[in-house]
């Protein structure tokens, strides 16, 4: 049966909206008055998510009813709904019932539908790409065909999971210095045009020739006052000429392989993706997507360039006929652990244990990384603070010390 969005007022003015089973318009709208409702606007489910989809704020910040953690929740929900015998059709609707947010609600209403007209259930994801990947689509495509929906659905969440633990980790690594680097950067800029002004205001009078460090920092405070705004302004330039800049894929591909060569962010950057790469490639290979096509997928999962196109290559060989583990270990930028464990699946017919395995290592080292470099920038940032603030003191002291000489 059809799913209908809707939004209706009862007798004391207040506005209902929701989604409705009907077999017609018409009916949906009969539906409505029989519950005391007059219903203002009636329209398949599908038609309101897709217009949903494309308001202002939804695409000025990238579109969407889910966000990656709101999909983590929705998939392992409907996983646990299939595994337990509850048909895709009926687990769709419970999960569109319980739904919070008007555009979940019209999204799941609208997969319901499309489901029950007869689509398959990767090809009811397909039509909104903002919401649900092609990773994501493919693998529920696979589970379809292998009538293993539960436990894709179940293997899917648990990769969502870990994906989402190892972005969480890494942000949360670096977010601590990126908030003392703020919090740095305004109180130098704060004294700097303030305080250092007041004493130059002081000293203004005096005969005497004030040190060197005092005249450093007023030439320091007159160019930021000056010309403050200009370099903000210019930064702001260079930061978007770097965005245009990154969209060109040939300069792209450039500034991703340089990165991959920074001594240690380099490495944490290989590590992040090459666990990204391993964890998507074990799930669509243990869905049973083929090999090259579960590739080409794990490839554009990437987000470093380089080593995309490092991916692309090695699908490449794959397809000529090398063993995956061989056209793996011919890219350096991957670290050899891949190709490891990539052979040992070949060799034991387990290759998405193997990779799977090679991706939680991956990720643990990924962390542990990401957590050391943190522990030493942290002291660096309070040091590197510490020593600008009392250059800063010290040069607004210099001449009281100075004045106190003279008059003792």
């Amino acid at each position: 049966m059809p799913a209908y969005a809707f939004e209706a007022l009862d007798a004391q003015g207040t506005t209902h909206k929701g989604v409705i089973d009907a077999d017609t318009v018409r009916a949906a709208r009969g539906m409505l008055r029989e519950r005391a409702l007059i219903p203002l606007s009636v329209e398949p489910a599908a038609t309101a998510a897709a217009r949903g989809g494309q308001g202002w704020n939804l695409t000025l910040w990238g579109g969407g009813a889910f966000n990656a953690t709101a999909l983590t929740i929705w998939t392992r929900q409907l996983a646990g709904l299939v595994s337990a015998g509850l048909p895709l059709e009926r687990a769709l609707a419970a999960l569109a019932e319980e739904a919070e947010d008007p555009a979940q609600q019209r999204l799941v209403a609208s997969l319901r539908a499309e489901v029950n007209a007869g689509a398959s259930f990767a090809r009811a994801l397909g039509q909104y790409p903002r919401d649900f990947s092609p990773t994501y689509t493919a693998v529920i495509a696979a589970g379809e065909q292998s009538g293993q929906l539960g436990a894709v659905l179940e293997s899917l969440a648990d990769d969502m999971e870990s994906r989402e633990a190892l972005r969480n980790k890494v942000t949360a690594a670096a977010l601590y210095p990126a908030i003392v680097s703020v919090i740095a950067l305004a109180i130098v800029v704060f004294l700097v045009t303030y305080v250092v002004p007041q004493v130059a205001g002081v000293f203004a009078g005096s005969q005497r020739a004030l040190p060197l460090l005092t005249r450093l920092m007023l030439g320091v405070s007159e160019a930021v006052r000056a010309y403050g705004w200009w370099m903000l302004a210019a930064l702001l330039l260079c930061t978007g000429a770097l965005w245009l800049v990154r969209r060109q894929p040939p300069l792209r591909l450039e500034m991703d392989a340089a990165w991959l060569r920074l001594p240690l962010v380099g490495r944490l950057s290989r590590g992040y993706n090459a666990a990204r790469f391993c964890g998507t490639l074990a799930m669509l290979a243990g869905a049973g997507v083929p090999i090259l096509r579960a590739l080409q997928t794990a490839a554009d999962t990437l987000s470093n360039k380089a080593m995309q196109a490092d991916a692309l290559d090695a699908l490449v060989l794959v397809r000529e006929g090398a063993p995956l583990a061989a056209a793996i270990g011919s890219k350096r930028r991957f670290p050899p652990l891949v190709a490891m464990f990539a052979r040992l699946g070949e060799q034991t017919g387990q290759l998405p244990t193997m990779l799977q395995r090679a991706a939680a290592q991956l990720s643990a080292e990924v962390q542990r990384r990401a957590m050391h470099l943190a522990t030493i920038l942290e002291p660096l940032l309070i040091v590197g603070m510490g020593i600008v603030v009392m250059l800063i003191v010290l040069a607004v002291l210099l001449p009281i010390m100075q004045l106190n000489q003279l008059v003792t």
